[in-house]
């Protein structure tokens, strides 16, 4: 018996011992967060950091490596991506696999360790304007040789170099000339201090840690960053603003339905919210569109004619459509990349047209749609047939009269001194126009503009 309790002893001491041994195999095993920075520096790609970030913190990574490829960007982002990375407590590694040139300069440098593939290159971080070739005014110049001096400093990396970077007049003994800012291959930067060295893959970057088994966790989006990405396309926003322009068209020529109204805000929500959640859209865009759905609905409903709230109400939706779409400065474009600009000017412009021309052909034949049948009264039912009644009499049918009020698409008009309510056949008629009655079944007189020759 004694010798049955020591066998079950022994057995049940190394099996805890197996374990134990198996846990601290596992828990040595560094845990390998990367991701990528192959775009232009903008509110997507500062998003994309910060999710990236929070979610290696979120699966405790030990490392963090990212994979850098572009030519800069924003510098306000810029700006953010490095303080998140210098805030970060994990050790963040770069691969610069071709190209770190302004805001990715300052980026890299904010890095614990910089480690470039073959034939690329850091530097040229000269702010420039949108349109990529001029230089931008000193102030900004000025914001970027501090970004990037204090961050070197942070990173005992030469201030000087890094400031010389921005600053053609900054002349580096056996470095730079003045007149030219510094940009350095692989091989320079590594002998000014400005990269660890060589490494042609992530795995190798890796493996210059000193880190030989470890679990590698790369970044992917989910599923509600690749719904605001697919919002995000300019294709889809179009499509969305087509949405916007018909359903208030519609709801204000079919008051009461309901559908189209919320069809339009349906559209807006979609439109705006990724926008938002990037950064490229803020309060002030959406106010001026909001503020330009209240100017174009005072001169529907409350102001007779069309004249400036109409016209001020069109521009304001016209502009927080456009400037959403935009990583503008409460109207500040001088970092906006000339083609993006232009490609939030075309979307907005050739889907509003677009709308207005759909809008025109559709809208005489909705009736016909059976869809829509159901929830309108599209069938005619002719008094012959038993079906109307008219308060009328057939006397006023070809009568000329002026409207009492204005016509959206019912109103009041005026003949022989008389006041009858009336309608038109769906367009708005002012104040004080001729019209001519073209039909007196039902309760109203229905009408059309009358243009006296």
């Amino acid at each position: 018996m004694r010798t049955f309790l020591f066998i079950l002893l022994s057995i049940i001491t190394c099996t805890t011992l197996a374990q134990a041994s198996q846990e601290e195999i596992s828990s040595e095993k560094k845990k390998v967060y990367t991701f990528e920075i192959k775009n232009d520096i903008d509110p997507r790609m500062n998003r994309k950091v910060k999710l990236a970030l929070e979610d290696a913190n979120a699966k405790q990574a030990d490392v963090i490596v990212i994979e850098m490829d572009t030519y800069g960007g924003a510098v306000n982002d810029a700006d953010d991506i490095r303080t998140m990375i210098l805030e970060t407590k994990v050790p963040i590694h770069v691969w610069i696999n071709k190209d770190a040139a302004s805001a990715g300069a300052l980026i890299s440098i904010a890095c614990d360790s910089i480690y470039m593939a073959p034939g690329a290159s850091i530097g040229a971080a000269t702010v420039v304007m949108g349109g990529g070739g001029e230089a931008a005014p000193d102030k900004y110049q000025s914001y970027m040789r501090s970004m990037m001096r204090s961050t070197a400093e942070a990173k005992g990396r030469d201030p000087k170099i890094a400031e010389a970077m921005v600053d053609e007049n900054l002349e580096i003994e056996g470095v730079s000339e003045k007149g030219t800012v510094i940009t350095f291959s692989t091989s320079e930067a590594k002998t000014n201090g400005f990269s660890e060295g060589q490494a042609n893959s992530l795995s190798e970057v890796i493996q210059k840690q000193g880190i030989e088994d470890y679990e590698l966790i790369s970044y992917s989006e989910s599923t509600i960053e690749l719904i605001i990405s697919f919002f995000l396309n300019p294709a889809v926003s179009g499509f969305l603003i087509l949405i916007i322009f018909a359903g208030i068209y519609f709801e204000i020529q079919t008051p009461g339905v309901g559908f189209p109204l919320a069809a339009s805000i349906l559209a807006i929500i979609l439109y705006f919210i990724p926008y938002y959640l990037t950064g490229l859209a803020s309060n002030f865009e959406l106010a001026i569109f909001i503020l330009g759905i209240i100017l174009l609905a005072i001169e529907l409903f409350v102001i007779p004619g069309f004249g400036v709230f109409g016209i001020l109400g069109i521009a304001g939706i016209l502009a927080g459509l456009t400037l959403g779409m935009l990583p503008n400065d409460a109207f500040d474009f001088t970092f906006v990349p000339s083609g993006e600009l232009f490609v939030a000017l075309l979307t907005v412009i050739l889907s509003s047209t677009i709308a207005i021309g759909l809008i025109f052909y559709f809208a005489p034949k909705v009736n016909e749609w059976k869809a829509f049948s159901t929830i309108t009264l599209a069938n005619t039912q002719k008094r012959t047939e038993g079906y109307t009644s008219s308060n009328y009499n057939d006397d006023l049918l070809g009568k000329t009269g002026l409207t009492h009020t204005r016509l959206m698409p019912s109103g009041k008009i005026i003949i022989a001194d008389e006041v009858y309510d009336a309608y038109s056949r769906g367009e708005f008629i002012d104040k004080g126009e001729t019209v001519i009655v073209i039909s007196t079944e039902g309760t109203s007189l229905k009408v059309k503009k009358h243009d006296i020759i």
